[in-house]
Order: C-alpha cells, then structure tokens, then sequence
C-alpha cells in the first residue's frame, strides 16, 4: 500500500514510506520543540532598569547591523539567483533527471531542473539567513536574562544560557532537515541537480554573516581591551568604555548570527553531499537505503539532541554522585554523551533491521565518536584547567612575546591531533567500504561520517551559542552592577565568570567541529565533482577522468594554488581587523580625553563605535564573498578540470590545518587571560588583573581573537563555497574548453577568464583599501 504519492514513483516500500513521514515530523518537531523553549526563556525577568537600558542598546545595535548586512548582500543573492536558473540550459540534462520526467521532453526537463535549482537556492539561502537571524534575536533576548538569573544561583543561569543556544539548534536541525527531504520527494532521482543550489545558497550566506561579524565582534573586541584593560587599567566590560557596547553588539552577531548559519550550511552540506552519493550508489545497486538510511539518521538525531539537551540541567544535582557534574562544561559533556549513547544505538536497530548492514552503523558510530572526540581534545588544548593553557599562564611571566610564542605552539600542536583523528576516521571509513569495488562506496562512507558527526547539531549548536549569551551576560552585569560591592553581587559576578570561562572552551569544540565537517563534506563533494564531470564527458563523448592525477603539471600547480587560498583568505580577514581594530582604538581613545568620561559623569559616544565596526564589516562582504566564489572559475576556465580537482584538494588540507590552529591558539589565548583575572589582585606579587602578567596575557589574548573568530571559522564556508561552486561550474568547464579539439585557443573563455581574474584582482585591491577609504556611519 502506497502511504505517499512518491511511493508508487520513487518505488518506496512501506516502510520507507512510513520513515520519510518520520522524517518529516521529526523535522516539524525540532521546530516545535525550539518554540516551546522560546516560552521557557521569555518568561524569566529581564533585571533591573539599569539592566534593561544596558541591553536595549546591545539588541539596537544587532539588529541594525543585521539590516543594514541584508541590505548589502541582497543584490549578490539576486544575480546569483539568475545564474542559479541559466546554468542548466548550458549542459544537457543528466540522466537521472531524464528518467526522472521523461513525460515532459528535454525542453521540459531543462525548465523544471532549472526552476528547482532556483527555488533551492533561494530556500537553502532564506533558511540559512533565519537560523542566523532568529538564533542572533533569541541570544540578544536570553543574555540579560541570565544575567539576572545569576544573582538567585547557578543552575537557572546555566539553563537559560543553554536553553537559548538550543533553539538556535533546532532551528538548525529542523530546517536542514526539512530543506534536504523536501527536495528528495519532489525530484527523486533527479534530486542532485536541486541539492546542489541548496546547499550553495545556505553556504555562501554562511559566509556573508561569518565574515561580516567576525569582522564586527572582533575590531570591537580588540579595540575595547588594548585602550581599556591595558591602557587605562579598567576592567573589560566598563561603562566608562566606548567600545564596550560594540563588543557586546560583536558576541551577538559574530558568535550567535554567523556561527548559527556557519553550522546550518554544514549540517545542510553533510546532508547534499550523502543524497548525492546515495542517489549515486542506488543508480548502482537499486537499492533505495542508501538515500532513506541517512535521512532516517539525522531524524534520530534530532529527538537524540532533544534528549540531551533537555538534560542539561539535571547533572548539577543528579542522585548518582558518580555522575554529578561539578561545572557547566561537564553538564554539557553529559548532555551529548546521552544524545550519542541514543543515536548510536537505533542506528544499530536501523542498520540491521532495515538496510541489512552493520557497517552503516558503525559509520554513524564513527561519525558520533569523532564529533565526541573532538570534545575532549579541544578542551585538553583550550581549557583553564588543562597543560596547554596554563603553560601560556606560566609565560606570561616573561612578556608578551612568550606569551605569543606559547599560544603558537599550541595551535600548532592541536591541528595536527586534529588533523589525526579526522584521518583516522577516513581510514575506519575505507577499512569498512574499501572492499566493495566501486569508489562512490568509500566516499559514501565519508558522507554519512559526516552526518553522524552532525547528527547532534543542537547540542553543538547550544554549546557555541551558550558562549556568546553567557559572554553578554557577564558584560551587562559588570556594566550595571560595577559600583556594586554587596555578596549577592559578589556571587552573581563569579557564577557569571564561570559560564563565561565555559564558554570559550565550548565555542572551540563547536568550531572544530564545524571544520571537520566541513572537510568530511569537502571530501564526500570532491566525489561528487569527479563522478559530475565523468558524466559530462560521457555524453559528449569525451574521455572519462576517472581520478586526478597529482604527477600532472597542471594539478600540481592547482594543487598550490588552492592551498594559498586560506592564507589569502585569512590575511585579509585579519587585515581588515586590524584596521579597524586601530579607528576604535584611536576613537576610544579620544574619548577618554573628554572631561567627564574618565570620572563616570559623563556617557561615552558608544555609537560612534558601533558606527566605525558596522562600515568595516560591510566593506568586507562582498570582496572575500567575490574571491571564494572567482578563484574556482578561473583556475577551472584557464587550467581546466582535473587541475581544478587539485585546486580543491590544496584548500581542503590547508584550509583545515590553518582553521584549527588559529581557532585553537586564540582560544587558549583568551582562557589564559581569564585564569590570570580569577586570581587575587596584587600588583606588588604580579598576579590579578593590572598585573604586568595580565596586560601579557590581553596582548594574547588581543593577537587570538581575529584568529579564533574571524579568519579561523570564516575558513569554514569559504572551503564548501569553493567546491560547490566548482560542482556547479564543472559541467560548464568540461563543454567549454580553452582548448579547442583542433588545437586552436577559445577565444571566448579566454575573455570570460580575463574578466573574472580582474574582478578578483578587484577584490583582493578593494579588501585591501586602506582605512582612509572608509565611510563610517553611525548605526
């Protein structure tokens, strides 16, 4: 019996029709899950007046900053929507949409591809854009919150701070899932050609809101610290400070918008990339599990993350004593401990019941373990209470210089683990596939690493959000409570410090996470490239590439370009910090010199500020968007497919080593100064904060922060950028050659090659403009 119209045309067994229903709902669930703990957080009291004032000024200065990013980004989408439609009618229709509408001629199946991709586009992108939006508006509403929360204990603070970074979650998971089943219903077989525009849609958003606000937070971030802790000996979050609400402004939309749409298009990604490869394996064996499998999986992972994310609170009092959690970091690890022991377990239920095969439990095991794994080891290497970080604390004794040498070395050092354990999980993944002959099976199992690595993106997602809300939150109490000496502000004050030492452990593990995943889709999408353009050929009668060759000339050259990308990406990400790390300074600064500032008696300009990190920012957007989306096309159109495929490789390996360095060493960076600031202030011993030891440590912590927020996870989207564009552009690539079969040069792509390598000589110049250059307004 057919459940669903689809059953009959996708030929479904009722089982798996029953399943895609489940999916469906789980998808809704997540959803409805996320409003019901919107309740939950908006019924807790928003603090005192002084409080309230504090914060009305923080979610202005967000909420324009996302308006006036929307506005600047819109015309891009726009013509990229058009490109979108137009880039089917250049290369026949595949197979598999063939077969899939053949009731509708080629003309038909053209126009319905080219609708699908579209429409995909602009849902991958709008998707995208709301899970950064709402998970931006729900942090702005939960900080104040917990901060008022922490003046009555712990555990209610810890739950409303996790609680809001759960429903940008869910958003995340239920959206991501919805956007992939939809399309596989609608296009069955043919779903590939849609996939791929919603997956480049939610990714290139991710990008815009990654680099704008880390650009943001971070010139903010910079700027406050090096006038007001080292300079001026005030503490981080004082009022007297004019960059201090920009700061705030910078937790909101560069670790809640951009970190919140960066795991959306990876979660998104996991997801395009294991339906292309299953849809590919299902054309080899006709069975449909290999789509229907991690469907049903990242389903099971959204009641797994519910589970465990609604546990949170509990391990603070739990009655097994073993099991107590003593601090929010462990309440959190217990959290995702439940969600993996659950997701682990069905899918050892589903593998064998359903698909008859072990082995695709054990990838969804491996996938959870990695994810897992990356817990432990990004907190060994970033937390207060590890080697790595108070070896920078003991450093700091001896200036700022070894202080910056020792947060290098231990970057360095926790990319290469990193590095390990993704490889070791690729290595499980050939050991399980690497005998069944065809290698779409090994990448396939690739894939579903990555969806069972992702699997539990509400915890992940709550753990990196409950950083920047917890980070608010100690700034709106330090603010409106600084000339406040009692116990109760005493305590509140440490209960806040707490979660927000937390926080930066978490928002490291979360960002690794993302970068391995964002290898593992890079890597299952370099499959799905290969097989692309094999098909391409096929049917225009051109000889099939079938592996690319790294002793070719021209893939060795692709290969060293593509791993300079992220080094260029990074330095002018980094650059852009810098300067406008340098207006803020000199504008604080000024600032101070006003009678009145110093003394508490008169309100600094905290606009002008807020104005100064908006126009840096938004100058950013579209040069290093325009850079990550040309410098595929031109590599392809000049030095052609397989070097292309090469160009993909060097950015997946060099993309990975730098991201986790610079996420790792600026966040051991940042802990370092925290645990110098937990201790008793004496000037005359060296230890508190003013002590020279800490003005070493905000110097770190300062040279950190563009690393870890900035160029390190924006590094992220700009590797899946790159391959899908190139997925997108290979078909067009292999038709179009600079070479023509007679030898003679195209003179057409040559042109189009031209153009596109000055927009990006445009782009490299325009990110580089100097300060002078900058239109500052006021927010």
């Amino acid at each position: 019996m057919n459940l669903l119209w689809l059953g009959s045309r996708h030929g479904l067994d009722s089982f798996e029709q029953i399943a895609i229903i489940f999916v469906l709902l789980a998808a809704f669930i997540s959803l409805a899950y996320a409003w019901w703990l919107r309740g939950i957080v908006l019924k807790k009291d928003k603090g005192t007046e002084k409080m309230q004032e504090i914060w009305n000024a923080i979610r202005i200065g967000a909420n324009s900053y996302l308006q006036r990013q929307l506005k600047t980004i819109l015309p891009l989408i726009a013509v990229l929507t058009l490109v979108m439609f137009f880039s089917v009618y250049v290369v026949p229709p595949s197979v598999e949409a063939t077969q899939e509408f053949k009731a509708f001629g080629t003309q038909g199946i053209t126009l319905i591809i080219a609708i699908g991709r579209t429409i995909a586009f602009i849902m991958g992108a709008s998707f995208s854009l709301i899970v950064g939006q709402l998970g931006m508006r729900m942090a702005v509403q939960a900080n104040i919150r917990v901060a008022s929360a922490s003046r009555r204990g712990f555990n209610e603070a810890l739950s409303i701070a996790y609680y809001a970074g759960t429903i940008t979650g869910m958003l995340t998971d239920g959206l991501g899932l919805l956007g992939g089943t939809l399309i596989f219903i609608i296009f069955g077989r043919a779903a590939p050609d849609a996939l791929l525009g919603f997956g480049f849609g939610g990714t290139l958003l991710a990008l815009f809101m990654r680099v704008g606000g880390g650009i943001y937070t971070k010139a903010a971030d910079v700027g406050a610290d090096l006038v007001g802790k080292v300079e001026k000996d005030i503490p981080e979050d004082d009022p007297r400070n004019a960059a201090v609400i920009a700061d705030l402004v910078g937790d909101n939309v560069g670790d809640c918008a951009g970190m919140a749409a960066d795991i959306f298009e990876s979660y998104e990604t996991t997801i395009v990339s294991g339906l292309i490869l299953g849809l590919a394996l299902v054309a080899l064996t006709g069975k449909l599990e290999w789509i229907v499998y991690p469907l049903i999986i990242r389903a099971i992972g959204v009641i797994s993350s519910m589970l465990g994310t609604f546990t949170v609170p509990i391990w603070e009092k739990f009655p097994l004593k073993f099991l107590r959690a003593h601090d929010a970091e462990e309440s959190m690890f217990r959290s995702y401990e439940v969600s993996s022991v659950f997701t682990v377990t069905l899918s050892i239920f589903l593998a064998w019941f359903y698909a008859h095969d072990l082995r695709l439990a054990a990838l969804t095991a491996v996938g959870v373990g990695l994810a897992v794994a990356f817990n432990p080891l990004t907190s060994y290497f970033t937390s207060t209470k590890k080697p790595p970080v108070k070896e920078i604390v003991k450093s700091t004794t001896t200036g700022a210089a070894t202080t910056i040498l020792s947060g290098l070395s231990v970057g360095m050092e926790s990319s290469v683990w990193a590095l390990c354990v993704i490889a070791i999980s690729f290595i499980l993944g050939l050991l399980l596939y690497g005998g069944a002959g065809d290698p779409k099976y090994v990448l396939y199992a690739i894939a579903m690493i990555g969806i069972g690595m992702l699997s539990h993106t509400g915890n992940n997602v709550a753990m990196d959000s409950y950083g920047p809300i917890s980070d608010n939150a100690n700034g709106i109490g330090e603010m409106a409570w600084h000339d406040m000496e009692d116990e109760d502000t005493k305590k509140a004050r440490q209960i806040m410090a707490d979660l927000d030492a937390v926080g930066n452990t978490t928002k490291a593990i979360t960002k690794g996470v993302a970068i391995a995943s964002a290898v593992i889709a890079a890597v299952s999408l370099f499959g799905s490239y290969i097989a692309d353009v094999g098909r391409v050929q096929t049917q225009l009668g051109m000889a099939v590439m079938s592996s690319i060759r790294v002793s070719d000339t021209k893939v060795f050259i692709g290969l060293l370009l593509g791993g300079a990308l992220p080094w260029l990406f990074s330095s002018l990400s980094i650059r852009a910090v810098s300067r406008a790390a340098g207006k803020i300074v000199e504008e604080v600064r000024r600032q101070f010199k006003i009678p009145g500032i110093m003394e508490g008696t008169r309100k600094p300009d905290y606009a002008e500020v807020v104005g100064i990190s908006t126009a840096s920012a938004q100058k950013e957007l579209i040069p290093l968007a325009t850079i990550a989306v040309l410098m595929p096309l031109v590599i392809g159109l000049v030095l052609q497919v397989e070097a292309l495929g090469g160009f993909l490789a060097g950015i997946i390996l060099s993309g990975q080593l730098l991201a986790v360095f610079m996420s790792n060493a600026g966040g051991a960076w940042d802990n370092a100064k925290k645990s110098i600031e937990d201790e008793p202030r004496d000037l005359a011993a060296n230890t508190g904060k003013g002590s020279e030891r800490h003005k070493a440590s905000v110097v770190g912590d300062t040279v950190g922060d563009p690393m870890k927020d900035t160029a390190g996870p924006s590094l992220n989207p700009m590797i899946k950028v790159a391959n899908l564009v190139s997925l997108l552009a290979a078909p067009i690539i292999v038709k179009y050659p600079i070479q023509n079969a007679d030898g003679s040069i195209n003179i057409v792509v040559v042109m189009v090659a031209v153009v596109l390598l000055a927009a990006t000589i445009w782009a490299i110049a325009r990110s580089k403009a100097p300060a002078a250059e900058l239109e500052v307004e006021k927010a």
